[in-house]
């Protein structure tokens, strides 16, 4: 399993229709063990999560089912591999 940063930009216009069954997808990730942390940045222009999966192919059948990706609420998305090391979460 490796963990992966997902960031994203927002089409604004859309953000407040898709924003609810956004985070009821981050929620059940995060029930489920494969959400570390998510959330939007302050000044709202995007969001970050902590993601685990077993590789980019697995990842990307996770979050190509985040409705803001199927509602096209994403302007941008960048996936980068993270390793963590230190952390209070970290094994």
């Amino acid at each position: 399993m490796a963990w992966y940063l997902v960031e994203i930009q927002y089409v604004q216009d859309k953000l407040a229709e898709v924003r609810p069954r956004h985070r009821e997808f981050v929620r059940e990730l995060a029930e489920q063990g494969r959400v570390a942390v998510a959330g939007p940045l302050a000044d709202d222009s995007g969001g970050i999560m902590l993601v685990q999966a077993d590789d980019l192919d697995d990842l990307h059948a996770v979050i190509d089912t985040d409705p803001y990706y199927t509602e096209d609420a994403i302007a941008h998305r960048s996936i980068r591999e993270y390793k963590p090391v230190l952390g209070s979460w970290v094994p």
